[in-house]
């Protein structure tokens, strides 16, 4: 039984600080990564966090995002966060939701830029999807980026090309090269 338990205690202590986070998350109802108390479990270079959840909740940009991932490592100076196998929630006020799942990204707090990379494929609220191997999301400028090929598929037309601009403030979307358009239903002219 000693023995057991000797073997046993990292695996005890890990399950009594995620208790405690979880205690932290249900008591304080906010943002959890935010909290001191994860932010002081998460003092030190590397540290790396398995099935997590980071969520950001914001009235004043009308905007709430919920990310989901396998795998989440810190920077030391916690303004960088990296992480794998992930599927990230974008909920807008008064616009239909969008959801993305990939395979790895990095978020910088400094910059605002989310870089994401690997098999992306996301699909919106109002029938709208993206397929494509990496998207650069400036959160401060609300662009959304590639220079790789892209694919978006809508209700009733598929475009696909090479390089994708978007002005998210403006609702504005460009393909930049080798466009082919097709109208799969009655055009809307």
């Amino acid at each position: 039984m000693k023995n057991s338990l000797l073997r046993q205690w990292p695996l005890i202590g890990l399950g009594l600080m995620l208790a405690a986070v979880a205690f932290y998350l249900v008591r304080s109802g906010k943002e959890f990564v935010q909290g001191p108390l994860f932010m002081e479990a998460m003092s030190g270079a590397g540290v790396k966090l398995k099935d997590i959840q980071y969520s950001q909740d914001d009235p004043d940009k009308e905007l709430k995002w919920v990310l989901n991932a396998g795998e989440v490592r810190f920077s030391e100076d916690r303004k960088s966060i990296f992480f794998q196998d992930f599927h990230l929630k974008v909920t807008p006020e008064n616009r239909p939701s969008f959801e993305l799942k990939g395979n790895k990204g990095d978020y910088s707090r400094d910059s605002g830029e989310i870089n994401l990379w690997g098999d992306l494929d996301g699909l919106s609220d109002n029938g709208y999807r993206i397929v494509t191997e990496h998207l650069m999301i400036n959160e401060k400028l609300g662009h959304v980026s590639t220079e790789e090929p892209v694919k978006i598929f809508g209700p009733f037309f598929s475009v696909s090309g090479r390089g994708l601009l978007m002005d998210l403030e403006k609702e504005s979307l460009k393909v930049l090269s080798n466009v082919t358009t097709t109208i799969e239903q009655e055009s809307l002219i």
